[in-house]
């Protein structure tokens, strides 16, 4: 019964877990100062577009990124613009 139980419970944490918004529904870019622009679907959360900075600041050897700026947009597929700075802590 127990066994049943954990198994059940490790299936529907796989499942809430693979709700969130794929990687590759951001628009990621680099622009030129050094910060990180992300356009976000409508569907994501602010730490999924944290997460998303995370992940492309670490492609540049940084830890870690902390937004800056967020702005709405005019585009209906990314209504929402984050722009992050990516840190060395």
């Amino acid at each position: 019964m127990k066994i049943i139980l954990s198994a059940s419970v490790f299936a529907v944490s796989i499942v809430m877990l693979a709700c969130g918004t794929p990687q590759s529904e951001f628009g990621i870019y680099r622009q030129s100062d050094g910060t990180i622009g992300v356009h976000a679907p409508k569907s994501a959360k602010d730490t999924e577009t944290q997460a998303a900075a995370a992940e492309e600041c670490k492609k540049l050897g940084k830890r870690g990124a902390t937004i800056v700026e967020t702005r709405k947009t005019v585009n209906d597929r990314f209504p929402m613009a984050y722009i992050f700075v990516c840190n060395a802590y």
